[in-house]
């Protein structure tokens, strides 16, 4: 039997991981993100009677993947391996809550691993951006930084050469404005 071709969210998935083993923490940050977008797709097409599982799960999983890296054989696909892992922690969540009925498929099924990336997520990072990008850059850049990457508000202050307290009032600003706007204030 010829071994499958792997497709683009094998490649990426595996090409971002092998450079996050190799010191790249961008290149990590990318992969976690990815891989939970997949994650979670994965759990919510899985756990349709429990959808406040899924976030739990994904997060669980992601720490799994990140504390079993050592295990990954770089010569295998990483999506089996991090497949493994995810139904791991579901049938061990499905364990502890004693609900093997909210299954919405069966755990063995042949699908396409990952296959499906979680449009709702991608969907909301496009609006995010489109909501942003009306910010001057002194606001947008500090909000993107401090509140979607997560990055230290001494990290964003670096980056930007910004003080940390012009972060933050610029977070402030940035933040009221977008809030005004969404109400329809000018």
């Amino acid at each position: 039997m010829e071994a499958a071709k792997p497709d683009g969210a094998e490649t990426r998935l595996r090409s971002l991981f092998m450079a996050a083993t190799h010191g790249e923490a961008g290149a990590y940050r990318q992969f976690l993100t990815e891989l939970g977008d997949r994650l979670r797709a994965y759990f919510r097409r899985r756990l349709v009677r429990l959808p406040d599982a899924v976030e739990d799960l994904v997060q669980e999983t992601l720490l799994a993947v990140h504390n079993q890296r050592h295990s990954y054989d770089p010569t295998a696909p990483i999506t089996p391996w991090a497949h493994a892992i995810a139904r791991y922690k579901l049938v061990d969540h499905l364990r502890r809550h004693g609900r093997g009925d909210a299954l919405n498929d069966p755990l063995d099924e042949a699908c396409e691993v990952f296959a499906a990336v979680d449009t709702e997520a991608a969907e909301a990072r496009r609006d995010v951006g489109k909501l942003l990008a009306v910010l001057p850059d002194r606001q947008r850049l500090p909000i993107i930084h401090v509140k979607v990457e997560g990055r230290s508000v001494a990290d964003t202050a670096q980056i930007t050469g910004m003080s940390e307290s012009a972060v933050k009032v610029a977070i402030h600003r940035g933040l009221k404005a977008l809030a005004a706007r969404l109400r329809g204030e000018r």
